[in-house]
């Protein structure tokens, strides 16, 4: 155990706290009176506009009383220590990674404090033990990036714009979850401040609990500021976007029913099948992002696909960090998602698009501004994906517990247009609604929710199964006594949330 100068000052009891009723100016003032002070930055700042303005959604920039940006370890330690103790441990804070969950307040915060990781971004690769150190406010372009130096990667995020700590938090499915289980699956070590300040390491050998519980529990324990990953050697792949005529719609439905039924017999193939309505072109189109983990082109395992005629392709060899800047959207936008799971039936695919054909009459119908866009994506999550997860050990998304291959739908909405916030989400919230009654007739819905795609209104914790549920709140409660990652921390999804 490593104890900090903030946790000495606190055993000491020399912290300065605040005299009076606690504000978040008063939180902000605690912070001043540390060695952090030259990394407060106020509203009528450069620094602070310019972190505001990167988060990915518009809907979620708010404006916290002021903004922390630590650089080391230590900086964290000493800001969770100094804002535990002010006032009686009344100061609300948010932690913020890269900044691209798309509901507002999930990392960051409107009266007081929001800790901004994105000046911890740098990755090292440890060629000796075949690891990859990343820190918290990494991107996935970035990692990628400095990784292709080394013609090694690690699996992680398909788009280069996701920050590294909410995906890995929420498990992470990647390009190559059919080969080693998720994103999480991969992380061998934690670094994590706790909220006392202490600086541990959580591993297989070391606090071996939060080690499991960090690996979809996301951030109900303490903060990571390092995730050390099994690097994955050769990082060259084959894939790209290939764009269809909506009229291949059933086509490539009963194409994407089979390749999740049959992703074991080929588990370095990837696929997401994207619906897409753009309104500014009023095109309505599909486009498959074909990536296979190895660099051969046109492999077998997505000849149902390939031999539907298409009307572009960017399909080639390349490393992941060129392959991921294509998956990423446009910012500047206001956004929406949510997500369910289903069992892989063909008539549920079909009647996910017949629901998002709707979705577009009604926003054509009903929207005031003129740009949007509308994505329907679904994905394979075959039982494959649980299988390598409990070859390396487990983790705390219960996906063990089901038998079916299953399949995902996320339901993405982007719009430019502030006054049609309400109608975009009354939309995503409606077609996953339907869609979800429609598979519980039918026999085939499933109760997992994938949190990094879920919505502010969701719950995707309670998804998780009793048994993990309770593992995650036992986990929580020993490693944060007095409850400051449920209380003093807001945002997110939290394990206090889920009834008992």
């Amino acid at each position: 155990m490593r104890i900090t100068p903030a946790v000495a000052a606190l055993c000491m009891g020399t912290l300065p706290r605040a005299a009076h009723a606690t504000t978040p100016e008063t939180c902000c003032s605690a912070l001043e009176t540390t060695a952090l002070k030259s990394q407060v930055i106020y509203p009528d700042s450069a620094a602070y506009k310019t972190s505001i303005g990167s988060y990915w959604a518009e809907n979620v920039q708010l404006e916290p009383t002021c903004i922390l940006q630590p650089r080391t370890v230590h900086e964290v330690s000493l800001a969770v220590s100094t804002l535990v103790a002010a006032d009686g441990g009344a100061c609300k804070f948010a932690i913020r990674g890269g900044g691209h969950t798309t509901w507002a307040g999930a990392n960051n915060i409107v009266d007081g404090v929001t800790i901004d990781l994105s000046l911890m971004n740098t990755t090292t690769y440890n060629e000796k033990a075949g690891t990859a150190s990343i820190l918290p406010g990494s991107r996935w372009e970035g990692v990628y990036e400095t990784l292709a130096n080394y013609n090694v990667t690690v699996p992680g995020g398909r788009s280069g714009v996701v920050g590294v700590a909410g995906f890995l938090l929420g498990g992470g499915n990647t390009f190559h979850t059919a080969r080693v289980g998720f994103a999480c699956d991969n992380v061998v070590n934690y670094e994590v401040v706790l909220a006392n300040g202490e600086i541990i390491e959580a591993n297989k050998e070391s606090h071996a609990d939060l080690f499991q519980a960090l690996k979809g529990g996301t951030g109900n324990f303490g903060i990571v500021t390092k995730y050390d990953m099994k690097i994955i050697d050769d990082d060259k792949l084959w894939g790209g976007i290939v764009t269809y005529d909506n009229s291949t719609t059933l086509q490539h439905l009963e194409a994407g029913h089979r390749f999740i039924n049959n992703l074991e017999n080929d588990p370095y193939a990837s696929w997401i099948g994207m619906w897409e309505y753009l309104s500014l072109t009023d095109q309505n189109m599909i486009a498959n992002a074909l990536e296979y983990t190895a660099p051969v082109a046109y492999p077998s395992a997505f000849d149902d696909f390939t031999t539907i005629a298409n009307t572009s392709s960017s399909t080639r060899v390349a490393n992941l960090w060129n392959l991921t800047q294509e998956l990423g959207q446009a910012s500047g936008y206001r956004d929406v998602f949510i997500t369910a799971s289903f069992v892989n039936n063909l008539d549920v695919m079909k009647r996910t698009i017949d629901i998002h054909n709707r979705m577009i009459e009604e926003a054509k119908a009903g929207a005031k501004g003129d740009d949007y866009t509308m994505f329907t994506m679904i994905q394979p999550w075959p039982k494959l994906f649980a299988d390598h997860s409990t070859e390396q050990g487990g983790n705390v998304l219960g996906l063990d517990r089901f038998n079916e291959n299953l399949f995902q739908v996320l339901f993405d909405y982007s719009w430019k247009d502030e006054a049609d916030d309400g109608l975009f989400n009354q939309l995503a919230n409606s077609a996953l609604e339907e869609l979800t009654t429609y598979s519980k007739s039918i026999g085939a819905d499933n109760e997992f929710i994938y949190l990094n795609y879920a919505n502010s209104n969701q719950n995707p914790l309670s998804s998780y199964g009793p048994e993990n549920v309770e593992y995650i709140r036992t986990v929580a409660k020993k490693y944060d006594q007095t409850g400051v990652f449920q209380n003093q921390v807001p945002g997110g999804f939290k394990i206090s949330a889920v009834a008992q």
